[in-house]
């Protein structure tokens, strides 16, 4: 059975907002490269698929365009050859190696989890509420950057119960950067 893990940058005031001011360094681009690589599949919303897809999927015309640095490439080329799962009940249809989920949102997925033996990496923020929502999460995991961004949409906002968690790896990075992954504590009761 496949792992669900969340991913996402995050401020250290809760702000995971692709604008709140967190440019990837050196390291922490390789990192999410290598990360996308070893998944299985991505999960997106529509809102997230749309933005990684206008920012990152390869151009008709063939080559990478100009803004790209020797360090964008390699994630560019992990995320557009990704399998992809795209979450919506407005789009009608999707590609760049995607397929739709529109159906109920936890049999869906617990459809793609029971499919794969590897990692199902989850990103953006209205998607992973639902699915932390429902515990079907079984990992997270935060790059957490030394920005106090003061505004923006934070991290898992409005979850309905509390979730408790252990750490099961952290790393700093030389630029002050902490990536951190967690593990759902499962509580008897």
């Amino acid at each position: 059975m496949g792992l669900l893990r969340y991913s996402i940058n995050v401020t250290l005031d809760g702000c995971c907002h692709h604008e709140a001011g967190l440019p990837p360094d050196e390291e922490s681009m390789a990192y999410w490269t290598a990360r996308i690589a070893e998944a299985d599949a991505l999960i997106y919303g529509r809102l997230t698929y749309e933005m990684m897809e206008s920012a990152w999927r390869r151009p008709a015309s063939g080559p990478w365009p100009d803004w790209m640095t020797a360090r964008d490439i390699p994630f560019a080329e992990s995320i557009d050859r990704a399998k992809k799962y795209v979450v919506s009940g407005t789009l009608d249809a999707v590609d760049w190696n995607a397929e739709l989920l529109a159906g109920d949102l936890a049999a869906e997925i617990r459809r793609i989890t029971r499919g794969s033996n590897g990692i199902l990496a989850v990103g953006g923020v209205t998607l992973p509420l639902a699915l932390a929502d429902l515990g079907l999460i079984d990992e997270y995991e935060f790059l957490v950057h030394p920005v106090l961004a003061g505004r923006g949409p934070t991290l898992l906002s409005g979850l309905r119960e509390r979730i408790s968690l252990e750490v099961i790896d952290r790393r700093e990075f030389p630029s002050g950067v902490i990536a951190q992954r967690y593990r759902p504590i499962l509580v008897s009761e």
